[in-house]
């Protein structure tokens, strides 16, 4: 893995930022298509359910739990 990478993004309307490693952004963008959705829509989804969980805590989470359902079937 490789460091921290910050993106921007807009959530519900307001930009913020999301650090990142490269690996773990190009697995949301995964998770992102195989949802049909953009970016953006896949992290203010993770947004809405994460409570006063840390942003990029809670994609890195959503992504594992992604990935722990993919072996599953």
């Amino acid at each position: 893995m490789t460091g921290l990478v910050k993106h921007s993004v807009v959530i519900a309307g307001h930009r913020t930022s999301v650090s990142l490693e490269p690996e773990f952004w190009d697995a949301l963008q995964t998770l992102a298509q195989r949802n049909n959705r953009s970016v953006n829509a896949e992290i203010s989804a993770i947004d809405a359910g994460r409570g006063d969980q840390n942003l990029s805590s809670a994609i890195r989470l959503a992504i594992l739990r992604d990935y722990q359902n993919c072996l599953k079937n």
